[in-house]
C-alpha cells in the first residue's frame, strides 16, 4: 500500500546546482589533452553503438527509402529525419512519436546496460543522488514522478502540478511562479517512500535541443536576471575578457556568448547551475527508468499524452507559451553557433555528448560552407 500523504513530510529542500555521472573536460591544456585522448576511443565506440541502434530501428521502419544522405557534421535540422515520418497509422497512432519513443528507450538501454553506468538512484554518488532527487517532483494523487529540467518548460508544468494537487486554481492565473512552495519533492521522502514511488509511479521527463537550451539559459539569465548578472556575469567578465580581472564597475550584464562557453569548459558538470547543467546529469536516466521521454519540439503533442496518461481532469491542460517569452528559432541558434570560434564549440560539445545521443539530437552543423548561408 502507498503510504498516506500525511506521513511523509513536505519539507522544502534547498536546490542543488549540480550532479554528474560523466565529466569530458575538453580544456586544451597539456593534462587535458592526455584527457581526452583516453576518452575518445570510449565515447567514438559509444556513438557507433547509438548511430547502430538508430539504423536498425529506421531500417525497420522504411525510414530509409527516401532519405538524402546527410552532411558528416548533421544539417543543423533538428530531428528532420525523424519528421519524415510525420504521419498517423490506420489506427489513428502517432508513428513519429512511437519511433522517436523507440529509439531513445533503445539507446538509452543500451548504454546504460554498460557496467560503468549506474543502475539505480542508490547507486549514485550521494551528490549525484541529492541533485536527482530534488528535481523529481511528485503528485501522489495521480501517482507520477516528474524529473523537471530548466529551460523546458519546467515551469508550466509546476503549474499544472499545482492546479493537480489544489494549490492553484487554473494554469492560466497570471501569478509569479514560486519555484519550491506547493510543490513535493522525492528528496523529502523517506528511503521507503522513495523506493515505492520510483517502482510503482508514472516516470517522465522532458529533453530540450542541448544548444538550444543552453543558448535559451544564456539570453534569459545573462539578459534579463540581475541576480544572474551579478553572481556569474561579473565573475565570467573578469576572468575571461582582458584588462578586467579588477574593473570594480563590471555589472555583468554584457557577457558575450563565447565568454559564457568559455566559462562552461572551465566549469566541473558536477558544480553546473541547474540552467545549463546537461540534462542526463540533472535527470539520471540510467538510473531512473522513465516511462515517457517528452521533448519540447513537440511539447503540446507529448504534453497532451502525459495528461492523458495520468488521467488528469478535462478541464486541466497545458498552459500556452507567456507572450513575453521570446523563443530560440532556428535562425538565432544558428547565428549564435556560427559566430562561436570552432576551436570552442568542439571542445563545449563532449560536454553535452550523452544529451545529443541519448536523446536522439543531431550534432550541429557548423561547417564553413552551412554557416555562410
Amino acid at each position: 500500500m502507498v503510504p498516506r500523504r500525511q506521513d511523509f513530510g513536505r519539507k522544502r529542500s534547498d536546490g542543488v546546482r549540480s550532479s554528474s555521472v560523466i565529466n569530458f573536460r575538453t580544456t586544451m591544456t597539456s593534462g587535458s589533452v592526455r584527457r581526452s585522448s583516453a576518452v575518445l576511443p570510449s565515447v567514438l565506440t559509444f556513438l557507433v553503438i547509438v548511430a547502430s541502434g538508430g539504423l536498425l530501428l529506421m531500417i525497420e521502419k522504411g525510414m530509409l527509402n527516401s532519405m538524402e544522405t546527410p552532411s558528416p557534421r548533421g544539417t543543423g535540422k533538428r530531428l528532420d529525419f525523424i519528421r519524415q515520418t510525420e504521419k498517423h497509422g490506420a489506427n489513428g497512432v502517432d508513428v513519429e512519436s512511437q519511433i522517436l519513443q523507440e529509439i531513445r528507450n533503445r539507446t538509452i538501454k543500451t548504454m546504460c546496460s554498460q557496467k560503468n553506468m549506474p543502475h539505480s538512484v542508490w547507486s549514485l554518488s550521494p551528490l549525484q543522488r541529492k541533485t536527482l532527487l530534488q528535481h523529481i517532483l511528485v503528485n501522489d494523487d495521480y501517482r507520477f514522478l516528474y524529473c523537471y529540467v530548466p529551460k523546458v518548460a519546467c515551469s508550466n508544468w509546476k503549474r499544472v502540478l499545482k492546479v493537480l494537487s489544489g494549490a492553484l486554481e487554473n494554469v492560466d492565473v497570471n501569478i509569479k511562479m514560486d519555484h519550491r512552495s506547493d510543490l513535493l519533492f522525492l528528496s523529502s521522502l523517506k528511503p521507503e517512500e522513495i523506493r515505492y514511488r520510483l517502482t510503482h509511479y508514472f516516470k517522465f521527463m522532458f529533453v530540450r535541443e542541448p544548444m538550444e537550451r543552453l543558448l535559451s539559459a544564456y539570453r534569459n539569465k545573462f539578459g534579463e536576471i540581475e541576480s544572474y548578472q551579478k553572481k556569474y556575469g561579473v565573475e565570467i567578465i573578469k576572468r575571461y575578457r582582458k584588462g578586467y580581472a579588477k574593473d570594480a564597475s563590471v555589472t555583468g550584464d554584457d557577457v558575450t556568448f563565447a565568454e559564457f562557453v568559455h566559462y562552461l569548459l572551465d566549469e566541473d558538470v558536477e558544480r553546473m547551475n541547474e540552467h545549463w547543467m546537461p540534462v542526463y546529469n540533472l535527470c539520471q536516466p540510467c538510473a531512473v527508468s522513465y516511462d515517457f521521454i517528452g521533448s519540447y519540439e513537440h511539447l503540446e503533442r507529448d504534453a497532451e499524452y502525459v495528461l492523458q496518461r495520468i488521467s488528469a481532469p478535462p478541464f486541466v491542460h497545458f498552459p500556452e507559451r507567456q507572450t513575453w517569452y521570446k523563443p530560440v528559432t532556428t535562425e538565432t541558434l544558428h547565428y549564435y553557433l556560427c559566430s562561436l570560434p570552432q576551436k570552442l564549440l568542439r571542445e563545449l560539445l563532449p560536454k553535452y555528448i550523452l544529451d545529443f545521443s541519448l536523446f536522439a539530437y543531431p550534432l550541429p552543423n557548423t561547417t564553413t560552407e552551412h554557416c555562410r548561408h
